[in-house]
């Protein structure tokens, strides 16, 4: 658990009673940020030197009045009644640029997902790994090799972590499905199931925990509390209010006597985020119910390319981080400002990791067509699909491809499927053609470079 930050009015009331003539002077030169840009919380500033002239408590003193004047309430309550809160400082404002240029609307961007031949590969490679890494996240232990195999093959899990994954890749697919509906209590509920069964105690299933469950987020090395929800018989009305935020439009009340302002849709969505894990409503899945929604509200706004990408995968990395940034918010007065940055950082470097892979990829194609380029028999005969298996291929001899792992992996129909392989193996040469029972089976040849060359 993070510190507590000192309580403001009893600071003030300490600088008005010892050092009243600071007081001026702690508001003029007031910033929400500390001299590096960051937003920090207590915890870390008290171990930092503080600018000439302060100590540590009046420059938080002097911070938390700079925060407070740019604050801008929620309608989403915390525990005791207080509402949720969040400030929009210079770093926050140029994120949400960022994201509104490079990933909403009709923008320009990385071919291989806006070509219609290219695009459901890498919408279905990022659905499956978000299902991976979210899992992971919740204590999935397959290895990703074997959790896509069993994802692109249609195979059955084996043990608890490969069915968390594959209920997650269930639970992403249905939230695409759903992305132009409203938000109600019963599709959060449903959304659960998908992500739960088969996982979780039947009775815990899609359904919202009751007052005889005893929930809590613990710290597994020490078992410390870190957050305890709201009361079970507090749900019905929150879960409504939480669908009410969500299908707001873009503005909402921020108090009585300053009628509406606009919210941004990236901050409704991460507030979602926060919201669901905070709120806790069922026993077990909470997180995996969070990250999922997060997506449903940004597709809801039309960021689409947010569909390529997997923040779990960022998150995974640095874990000890989301978690931090739940309690800085929960600990300094439903700040949450603090989780808004770090999903901010996590939302760009996903997307980064998007264009870099997707580089490594197209250029990993291209190479594979530069080799095609001088054969009379094969050059511009494979479509995308062909030649990204065939670089597979020449990297892993005696690999064995299937038509339905094939269609899964690129979204499209069986019959497409079959016809690239069977094109590849008796047209071209290039695969050899085998059958066992009623299966067949396309193996990458021992000499394939060679047949390349010579053929």
């Amino acid at each position: 658990m993070p510190v507590l930050p000192p309580v403001f009015k009893d600071l003030w009331d300490s600088i008005a009673e010892h050092n009243p003539g600071v007081l001026l002077e702690l508001f003029q030169n007031a910033s929400p940020l500390d001299q590096k840009g960051r937003y920090l919380h207590w915890d870390k500033l008290r171990h930092l030197t503080p600018p000439e002239g302060l100590t540590s408590e009046t420059w938080w003193f002097s911070i938390k009045n700079a925060r407070r004047n740019l604050y801008q309430l929620l309608p989403l309550q915390a525990k005791q009644g207080a509402q949720f809160r969040f400030a929009a400082p210079d770093r926050v404002l140029r994120e949400l640029h960022w994201l509104d240029r490079y990933a909403a609307g009709n923008i320009r961007s990385h071919d291989a997902i806006t070509n219609t031949q290219t695009r459901n590969t890498y919408l279905i490679r990022s659905l499956i790994e978000e299902a991976i890494s979210s899992s992971q996240l919740e204590g999935a232990s397959t290895t990703r090799n074997v959790a896509r195999e069993m994802i692109r093959q249609g195979r059955a899990p084996t043990d608890k972590s490969e069915q968390m994954i594959l209920n997650n890749y269930h639970g992403m697919q249905f939230v695409r499905e759903i992305k132009d509906e409203e938000l109600t209590p019963s599709i959060i509920v449903e959304l659960h199931r998908l992500l739960t069964i088969n996982t979780l105690d039947a009775d815990a299933v899609g359904r919202f925990r009751t007052e005889s469950d005893d929930v809590h987020v613990v710290d597994n090395k020490t078992q410390e509390y870190l957050h305890t929800p709201p009361p079970a018989g507090q749900l019905a009305v929150r879960m409504q209010a939480f669908c009410d935020f969500a299908n707001q439009g873009s503005e909402i009340e921020s108090s009585a006597d300053s009628g509406n302002v606009f919210l941004h849709p990236v901050i409704r969505a991460i507030a979602l985020h926060f919201m669901l894990a905070y709120d806790h409503p069922f026993c077990d899945g909470n997180g995996r119910t969070a990250r999922a929604l997060f997506y449903w509200a940004m597709a809801r706004e039309g960021y689409w390319l947010m569909e390529f990408v997997s923040i779990s995968r960022v998150i995974k990395k640095a874990s000890a981080q989301y978690s931090k940034a739940y309690l800085y918010t929960e600990t300094d007065e439903n700040d949450l400002t603090y989780f808004l940055i770090h999903q901010l950082e996590v939302i760009h470097q996903a997307v980064g990791d998007l264009h870099e892979f997707l580089d490594k990829k197209m250029q990993g194609v291209q190479e594979a067509e530069r080799m095609l380029m001088d054969n009379p028999r094969l050059s511009g005969k494979l479509n995308f699909r062909q030649l990204a298996l065939l670089r597979h291929a020449l990297k892993h001899p005696r690999f064995s491809y299937v038509v339905e792992e094939h269609k899964r992996s690129h979204g499209v129909s069986y019959d497409v499927a079959r016809k690239d392989l069977l094109e590849m193996a008796d047209k071209l040469k290039l695969l050899v053609k085998t059958k066992e029972g009623r299966r067949y089976y396309f193996i990458a040849p021992n000499d394939l470079e060679n047949r390349i060359a010579t053929s």
